[in-house]
């Protein structure tokens, strides 16, 4: 699939990778995986782990909520050290002043750019060469007052669109922006000092995924390629990549 001419469909196909599996200049990878694991394969993830790390999962109050953010870092960890051959406790990680991680060392890992998100029970990771990535993941809660959220966060054209929106499919349709406006501003690496209401994004479902435009970057849909992934049932995903010229593989990860 490539990158601008990516369709949008409600089946994609999570795919088991082969042995030998490698990241390609021009590849875009995206995984997915489950954050419910047995204890005591969250015991052999925590191995993986560095002592801050380690320190940082202790302070979450919920045994669940630490138990999946161990099995997320660990996971990426793992994915990062198979990329570029190196046991996954020897990186180091930093973050630029938004908090978008980056690869410290080893100084041969710089050029691969990752994101990460999870909600829910679900994670997903994005990995490319010398391009820009930014992915996001929401679990679609029925308690959210989605409407006023709207209001508060969505751009004037989204508020709009998403009105004239039959009601069965506003609470869809907000799920879907939400996650293509987080994956853009992790994409540009600002965070939320990245208004969300200075760009906008296609939202209706069963239409293609698409940057439509950016008061903030112009010419932000000509250097960004926006794609909807489909995380499983319950959940809205969105890939932002730099540039166009991208193949994407979605991949299951079995740990």
């Amino acid at each position: 699939m490539k990158g601008m001419g990516m369709q949008n469909h409600h089946h994609q196909f999570w795919r088991t990778p082969p042995g030998n599996w490698q990241l390609a200049e021009n590849e875009v990878h995206i995984w997915r995986t489950s954050l419910d694991v047995p204890l005591a394969s969250v015991e052999s993830l925590q191995a993986v782990l560095v002592d801050e790390e380690i320190a940082r999962a202790r302070r979450f109050y919920f045994a669940k909520d630490r138990q999946h953010w161990i099995v997320a870092r660990a996971t990426l960890r793992t994915l990062l050290g198979h990329y570029l051959n190196v046991a996954p406790q020897k990186l180091c990680f930093s973050c630029n002043e938004y908090g978008k991680p980056a690869l410290l060392s080893p100084v041969a890992g710089q050029r691969l750019h990752f994101n990460l998100s999870h909600s829910g029970d679900l994670a997903l990771y994005a990995f490319a060469y010398d391009r820009e990535v930014g992915v996001d993941v929401e679990q679609m809660r029925a308690n959210v007052d989605y409407a006023d959220l709207a209001t508060h966060f969505f751009s004037a054209y989204e508020c709009v669109a998403l009105r004239a929106l039959p009601v069965e499919c506003q609470e869809e349709a907000f799920f879907l922006c939400w996650s293509r406006k987080e994956a853009y501003i992790k994409a540009r690496g600002k965070g939320l000092s990245l208004p969300l209401d200075q760009f906008d994004v296609s939202l209706a479902p069963n239409e293609p995924a698409r940057l439509l435009g950016s008061r903030e970057e112009p010419g932000a849909s000509e250097r960004w390629s926006l794609s909807a992934l489909f995380p499983g049932t319950g959940y809205a995903g969105a890939l932002v990549v730099e540039g166009a010229d991208w193949q994407l593989s979605c991949w299951q990860w079995q740990g």
